[in-house]
């Protein structure tokens, strides 16, 4: 399998560290809010790595974050807490929030059928570890002590930023800007926050610990550091998230990261997803097109669907969301959905011919191979749907979808034979359909066709006798 590595910029053979062994770590949700459609997009991707490292033999130990502390109102140290700010308006305490939202987070990431992860941990629950990581860069000379924060010098890591060697620092708009009241007691611009003092306008931060430069919290970045090491060990193959992060968090974490423990690379693969955007604007709350996953269900629209019209454009491109895009992709996956169904009651299993065997075989291949190029999702469907066209034998189509389906995570696996009752609705349509197609009206009967699949019902016309 080849990936695209953000920290290279360039598609490389994936080679694990320790093979089968696969060490995966994915940037979890800062939870004080609902998970959106864009989140949907970058967990999904996320999940057919996975899904596709599993296939190939490896033995993925996957491990998420969840931020319920230290990550403020901007990616760098602007700001308030994200998780004050969800408690205010929740009206709720933070913990309250936090674990409200914890919750809805893998709920809502079941309903878009992806795998929950070996280790969940919370930043929360490994003060300790980013305490003694803190500590580590004292010690080291990497950061220092001010009355309002603890902080990484970037100027004593003389490879700071190579995650985009192609900026000057002085340009980098890794922290907060020259002119900002907050981070006076900074030496140097860019640098960031390791932990945050209880002083000042953090003086009454509900969620704060002790710790050897008094009272606080935790930075944002230091939390990702502290456990994946801890899990995954000083050095591991994948690093995920979306590419909101490379100039910021991700930067500062590898950083960080190589500091501490003096080895590097932190990370030997780092994958970063596209932005969503709605109608061809990027989605806010300010301009009323922020849509969750539980608004696409409030719409009719299966959250399945949503991950079917994911796949179809590739991770590292830009994918625009439209209520019309999404609703071709709902009936796509319907009539695959039907179409499995049918499979499903093919009872009969026939021996394949050496040319059938020899096709099975190809679209194996080619799937694999789109796969294998770095992830290449619409390929990889197209590949799907030839394979559903052919002419391979009911119960071995049935058999090769459902090993397209263990990468791509469709649930194709849950769909039933087809035992409904034919309705009067559905009877009437049949009836109509096979009138159009008497008079000729192909198009017409067609779009018949598509009706009465969406209602469940695979069609399959049969030529009738001469006698």
């Amino acid at each position: 399998m080849k990936i695209y590595n953000s920290l290279t910029r360039k598609v490389e053979e994936f080679e694990p560290i320790s093979p089968p062994n696969v060490g995966m770590y994915t940037c979890g949700m800062t939870v004080y809010y609902n998970a959106h459609i864009g989140h949907g997009r970058k967990y999904v991707v996320d999940d057919v790595l996975k899904r596709n490292l599993t296939a190939l033999g490896y033995k993925v130990k996957h491990v998420q974050n969840v931020t319920d502390v230290g990550h403020l109102t901007s990616d760098a140290d602007e700001g308030e807490d994200k998780m004050e700010k969800g408690a205010v308006m929740a009206g709720k305490t933070v913990w309250e929030v936090a674990e409200y939202f914890t919750k809805d987070f893998y709920n809502t990431m079941d309903r878009l059928n992806v795998t929950r992860p070996e280790i969940i941990c919370k930043a929360t629950e490994h003060i300790p570890e980013q305490i003694e990581m803190v500590k580590k860069l004292i010690e080291k000379g990497f950061a220092y002590d001010t009355p309002e924060a603890v902080y990484f010098d970037v100027t004593k890591d003389i490879d700071y930023g190579k995650l985009i060697p192609s900026q000057d620092l002085s340009d980098k708009k890794i922290a907060v800007r020259a002119e900002v009241e907050t981070g006076e007691h900074k030496k140097n611009p860019a640098d960031f926050a390791l932990w945050f003092k209880k002083v000042g306008r953090f003086e009454n931060h509900t969620m704060h610990w002790p710790s050897p430069w008094g009272d606080g919290f935790p930075g944002w970045h230091i939390e990702c550091s502290a456990m994946s090491i801890k899990y995954l060990g000083e050095q591991f193959d994948i690093h995920t998230g979306g590419v909101d992060h490379i100039p910021v968090h991700h930067t500062n974490e590898i950083a960080q990261s190589e500091s501490a423990t003096g080895k590097e690379p932190f990370v030997k693969y780092w994958l970063h997803t596209e932005f969503l955007t709605v109608d061809g604007v990027k989605m806010a709350k300010s301009t009323g097109n922020f849509f969750t996953i539980g608004d696409v269900e409030k719409k009719g629209f299966d959250p399945i669907s949503l991950r079917y019209l994911y796949l179809t454009t590739h991770y590292r491109k830009q994918l625009n969301f439209t209520w019309e895009a999404l609703t071709g992709a709902q009936n796509t996956l319907l009539k695959l959905r039907s179409i499995v169904a049918g499979l499903r009651d093919e009872k009969e299993r026939n021996v394949l011919s050496e040319e059938k065997l020899s096709k099975v075989e190809d679209y194996r291949n080619r799937f694999d191979a789109s796969m294998g190029d770095d992830l290449n999702t619409p390929e990889a469907l197209a590949v799907l749907w030839e394979a559903v066209k052919s002419n391979i034998p009911g119960t071995d189509k049935l058999d090769l979808l459902m090993s397209f389906d263990e990468v791509l995570g469709l649930g194709l696996a849950k769909v039933e034979v087809n035992k409904k009752e034919v309705s009067g609705e559905v009877r009437e349509l049949i009836e109509k359909r096979e009138q159009l197609r008497l008079e000729g009206k192909w198009q017409e009967a067609d779009k018949i066709r598509k009706e009465i699949e969406e209602l469940g019902f695979p069609v399959q016309d049969v030529k009738k006798s001469q006698t």
